[in-house]
């Protein structure tokens, strides 16, 4: 294993790194932070170190603004800044296979402070010392055939990981926090004695590639970060055009030696840093996510022909070793074709994002949803979805059969999906590709790939902590998934003719029949809320018969509650959450205090069934203990029961917006097929220059002529980094209407599908309530009313599903003791 040089002080030796990585961002320099002038392993003199003391004078000596810094980002991306006027040198550069490829030399000053590992120095090192630039000039699925090519086949290294991530327009603090979890995890590998994959050079396995979506939506300060980190040189070696073809995208090959921590702090081998090896592909157009992966499995994963691919978001942080848990659930399984960790949100130092209710609600959904659904999924071999903020793949197991249908082949069919080009069923389904790909992976044909669920990997990622973002974001999943899983019921034929074998189709079949239960269930949800919500508080009245005024209060608490319904459809139709976003707090706040009020009614009427006894009564404290146990006794056989302290009372005082707004929203909103916070918009005009070779296949580029030049575009991006002025909103580019046919048909659809979800939910309140009394619910008479038979079918389907989904989680546990 390689030795690494370090420095170390009584601060640096008490400083309990991994637990500090939840400090706020208060100033660049590190406390503990030693600079490389100072290392003897440079083997530099006095002349050396006075020449990086005016590098760490001029870029590490300021303090950030004392203003909190945002750590998310929906809005539009920021303006990218003006470059400054530098001395220029034309050099004739010879095409390769036509194609412009540059090696651009780092700084001088980045190389100067390059780290010595195992008695060589980096800077020897031409992939440390040399940025490689390529102007892509074609499709994706063209890369390999134009002639491209990757350092790594230069090199002729294999590839055991490929890891995307995927930005937008997020800010300098997320993209930092998922680069450098990445790296700890490369860190990990290298640390690996007893594996016959792993070990100290262990970083030659594995690449990481960057793809930006869009050359103008990138975020300034990601840009300076890459240009610190020396994968990004800014410059007019980029070129919009070569020999009249558009370039699509341009890439950046470098190998970084040290890293950025989410608090700006620079964190070199001392820390436990190895190399990393990095592709930057900024593409120049703003075509979605799915765009990004179509370069990430068709372009360069076609070169490099990895083992498993790692899907990661900014934003999304995995833990230390998580990557190497996912990896090695493909290394024991020869069948696993995908597997997922745990996504956690984000909480923040000390848990502060806790205080947000709302951050509070959707880490108890998270966290019930890895304990509970995942694991029994993962029985079954097949999981709904695999996060794309934070999942794996083998690649081969992606791959299209010879007449190019596959798994691949139905993911980027979503891409070509433009706008309303499409019927509306098909434009939502697209909205979660991620469980389009996890259908056509586990059907696929002659084969018998399996998913699993990987509960020792975590990622931590950002979740919304304000209202308008998060109605934005749930109405796509909730279409999407809607829309995905009933794809996914029609076609499961397809499960039947692969490849698995006759126990396993009878599994897959038995888990499409709870989906398809569990699907009318979500149908009928807001219908059997208010439901529940009337039987349960008027049987108050029951239970109290001598308190008068608590008939009076019901009534007006329940046209209360359909009120709120009422105004929920009335701010979906056509009200934007960010336009509105009081409105939206105010219809929640409202929602939660009538669930206050229910939760009350609920403990009165379970304390009267226990003491009152019969069949009507122990059914509901049996579906009560069933339900809400399971949440608390698996959490505690997970060893992770905190979630129930600190997020349980804001997820059940924000269900019914879960439950109302959120489900009326996304049905209010069908023929939306938009991204919500990341829209797709007219592109700008090319403002990068353009080349033609010449007899002798030449090209002149434009380099920097000096490398005082080179150094202080190098320090520029570092005093970004510091300084962190706040950079201007892109103002909104004008949007296109489609043709007034595909509006009015998306509408028409959309009308009738909400028609037929209220119509169906109103026929099933007047069913029910319209036999008989709601307060006699929980009565012990013998008249078996429709209102009494309807609820305690529902109470018995609650209990029957919690107790399915406490068995699976329970036995994937014990599973886990035995396999590891």
């Amino acid at each position: 294993m390689p030795l690494y040089r370090r420095v170390a002080d009584e601060e640096e030796a008490s400083e309990d790194y991994l637990d500090d990585q939840d400090e706020d961002v208060t100033e660049l320099r590190p406390r503990s932070w030693v600079s490389y002038a100072q290392w003897p392993s440079i083997g530099g003199g006095d002349a050396e170190k006075s020449s990086l003391s005016s590098f760490n004078s001029s870029t590490l000596d300021g303090t950030l603004p004392t203003s909190p810094l945002p750590t998310r980002h929906f809005g539009p991306a920021p303006v990218g800044r003006v470059q400054r006027r530098h001395k220029k040198l034309k050099k004739a550069v010879r095409l390769t296979n036509g194609n412009l490829v540059v090696d651009l030399p780092v700084p001088p000053k980045l190389v100067k402070i390059l780290p010595v590992v195992g008695g060589v120095r980096y800077e020897e090192k031409s992939e440390m010392t040399k940025t490689r630039y390529t102007a892509i000039t074609c499709d994706p699925d063209e890369f390999e055939k134009r002639g491209f090519f990757l350092r790594q086949n230069e090199l002729g290294r294999t590839t055991e990981l490929f890891i995307v991530i995927t930005m937008y327009n997020e800010d300098e603090v997320l993209f930092c926090r998922t680069l450098y979890g990445v790296m700890r995890n490369i860190s990990h590998l290298c640390t690996r004695k007893n594996s016959r994959t792993w070990g100290p050079d262990s970083w030659k396995k594995v690449v990481v590639c960057i793809v930006a979506d869009g050359r103008k939506k990138v975020h300034p300060r990601v840009l300076d970060v890459l240009t610190l980190l020396g994968v990004y040189q800014p410059g007019d070696h980029m070129k919009g055009a070569i020999n009249n073809k558009t370039v699509t995208a341009h890439l950046f090959e470098y190998t970084t030696s040290f890293g950025l921590d989410p608090k700006m702090h620079l964190r070199y081998p001392d820390k436990g840093i190895v190399p990393t090896q990095i592709l930057f592909c900024m593409k120049e157009k703003n075509q979605k996510k799915i765009n990004s992966h179509r370069w990430f499995f068709n372009a360069f994963g076609s070169l490099l022909q990895p083992n498993v691919c790692v899907l990661l978001d900014v934003g999304t942080m995995p833990g230390p070793k998580s990557i190497y848990h996912l990896w090695k659930t493909f290394d024991l399984n020869s069948n696993v074709g995908g597997a997922c960790g745990e996504i956690a949100a984000y909480k923040g130092r000390y848990w502060r994002s806790l205080v947000n209710p709302l951050v509070a609600a959707q880490n108890f959904e998270y966290k019930i949803t890895n304990i509970l659904d995942k694991p029994t999924e993962s029985l079954f071999g097949y999981i709904s979805v695999l996060p794309g903020a934070f999942s794996a793949y083998r690649y081969i197991a992606l791959q299209n059969d010879k007449m190019g249908v596959g798994p691949l082949a139905s993911y980027f069919k979503g891409e070509v999906l433009h706008g309303r080009d499409t019927d509306i069923f098909t434009s939502n389904m697209y909205l979660a590709e991620d469980r389009i790909l996890c259908f056509e992976l586990v059907a696929k044909a002659n084969s018998n790939w399996i998913l699993k669920y990987v509960k020792s990997a975590i990622g931590e990622t950002d979740v919304p902590d304000a209202m308008p973002e998060f109605i934005s974001q749930r109405r796509r999943w909730l279409n999407g998934s809607f829309f995905a899983a009933t794809y996914a019921v029609a076609h499961v034929g397809q499960m039947l003719r692969s490849g698995h074998s006759t126990g396993r189709k009878i599994a897959l079949l038995i888990e499409t029949l709870y989906n398809v239960i569990n699907l009318i269930a979500s149908w009928f949800g807001i219908g059997n809320f208010y439901l529940f919500f009337v039987i349960l508080t008027s049987s108050l009245e029951t239970e109290f018969p001598d308190v008068k005024f608590i008939k009076y209060l019901n009534a007006f608490i329940q046209y209360w509650m359909g009120g709120l319904i009422i105004a929920a459809f009335l701010l979906s139709m056509g009200n934007k959450p960010k336009a509105a976003p009081w409105k939206y707090k105010i219809l929640a706040l409202s929602f939660a205090l009538l669930m206050g009020y229910l939760l009350f009614c609920a403990v009165m009427c379970a304390i009267a069934a226990a003491r009152q006894g019969g069949s009507a009564n122990s059914l509901m404290l049996f579906s009560i203990i069933a339900t809400y146990g399971v949440y608390l006794f698996s959490s505690v056989l997970s060893f992770d029961p905190w979630h129930m302290f600190t997020s349980f009372l804001p997820y059940m005082l924000l269900s019914p917006t879960y439950i109302n707004v959120l489900n009326v929203f996304a049905f209010c909103n069908l023929d939306d097929i938009s991204w919500g916070t990341k829209q797709q918009t007219e592109q700008p005009p090319l403002d990068l220059g353009q080349v033609t070779q010449n007899p002798l296949k030449e090209v002149d580029v434009e380099v920097l002529a000096d490398g005082a030049d080179a150094n202080e575009m190098y320090e520029e991006s570092l005093a970004n980094l510091r300084d962190r002025k706040p950079i201007p909103d892109e103002p909104g580019a004008y949007m296109f209407d489609r043709e007034q046919v595909a509006r009015d048909y998306y509408a028409s659809v959309r009308t009738n599908v909400l028609l037929c979800w209220v119509l169906s939910n109103g026929l099933l309140l007047v069913a029910i309530l319209g036999g008989g009394d709601p307060s006699s619910a929980f009565s012990e008479n013998n008249t078996l009313s429709r209102t009494k038979a309807y609820m305690t079918i529902i109470l018995a389907f609650v209990a029957l599903t919690s107790i399915v989904r406490f068995t699976g989680s329970t036995l994937y546990l014990i599973i886990r003791v035995f396999t590891g």
